[in-house]
């Protein structure tokens, strides 16, 4: 299996941001302090991270093998996207993940590859630093979260895009919980771990709604982007965002005849992450299996090991779209 939904956090990464971390406590069994993960005014509280494979490359090493997992492709941690502070300290961390995921990946580079975190507030330093990343680090691809600060669709992150294309590596997008760049949006969220599933899920929806309606991906037709969670709600909602597109004041011309929502649709990629065969099968049955790759969120609080949940023809339609995706034949 190629696994394309996996985090990292990077030891060599903490206190790089200065007053907002990202600090690590590991907790005390003894006393019973939860272990926390700090970053600025955000706190995760009862997750672990050190001694655990999201910074130990033996452990997650030892995890891939018993899963049949053959190469892994770490992507930065959601937490520490540092989309919304200034650009100095954006900039700096970003480099110091990069330098120091492109370390770990070094470790064992016939198992692992990696994705850069930009600073995405800055896009013109944003395109330099993945540039940097692909070109010196041997990167795969850009790493960026659903709120920006502006619309995907922003034409000053066409600068982006575009360095995307030019290098032609793939994009991926995937959403950092609410509480961290801004206030939550709904504090019914807070209920029930409510960000990481249904907040993602928005997030997801409107930023492939965005890349779509807002035109991303016909000024950027060379453009790969692959969605975390299946595009969120896409699948469900596809049918009703091509409506809209065509009858709304606000529908681009070239969104209006039949079938072109969906023809953009198709050109997306899709993290097979979904919770279950159910969702697996709607995103199936909405888009086909020609785009979608296996991810795992190994060692996170929905670990799927088996993202083709059992069906063996499904896995090696997902390793052979992550091969085309991720441009590994060009890396023999």
């Amino acid at each position: 299996m190629i696994d394309l939904h996996a985090h990292v956090v990077l030891e060599s990464t903490l206190g790089a941001a200065g007053p907002l971390g990202p600090e690590l406590d590991d907790g005390d069994p003894v006393d019973g302090r939860l272990p926390c993960f700090r970053v600025g005014d955000y706190e995760l509280m009862g997750v672990r991270y050190r001694d655990t494979p999201f910074m130990d490359v033996d452990r997650r090493l030892a995890v891939m093998d018993d899963a049949g997992i053959e190469r892994q492709v770490l992507s930065p941690n959601p937490l520490t996207f540092f989309s919304h502070v200034e650009a100095d300290p954006a900039v700096a961390f970003a480099r110091r993940h990069n330098d120091g995921l492109a370390a770990v990946v070094a470790t064992a580079p016939d198992r692992l590859a990696g994705l850069a975190q930009l600073p995405m507030q800055d896009p013109p330093r944003a395109a330099d630093e993945l540039r940097r990343a692909v070109g010196e680090l041997g990167l795969l691809g850009a790493y960026v979260g659903t709120d920006l600060g502006r619309p995907l669709d922003d034409p000053a992150l066409d600068v982006v895009w575009s360095a995307c294309e030019a290098l032609d590596v793939p994009l991926f997008v995937h959403p950092a919980p609410d509480g961290i760049d801004r206030p939550r949006r709904d504090e019914r969220l807070a209920r029930f771990d409510g960000d990481l599933w249904l907040g993602f899920l928005y997030e997801e929806t409107l930023a492939v709604s965005t890349l779509v309606l807002g035109g991303v991906l016909d000024r950027h037709p060379g453009l790969d982007v692959c969605i975390s969670h299946g595009g969120g709600a896409t699948a469900w909602l596809a049918e009703r965002m091509e409506h809209a597109a065509r009858t709304r004041p606000w529908g681009a011309d070239a969104l209006a005849p039949p079938g072109a929502v969906a023809e953009r649709l198709r050109r997306l990629w899709w993290d097979a992450h979904v919770g279950g065969p159910t969702a697996l099968g709607a995103l199936l049955a909405a888009f086909g299996p020609d785009h979608l790759v296996a991810g795992t969120n190994l060692a996170g609080w929905d670990q799927s090991l088996d993202p083709s949940h059992g069906d063996a023809a499904l896995a090696a339609h997902f390793d052979a779209n992550a091969r085309r995706l991720l441009r590994l034949d060009r890396l023999r």
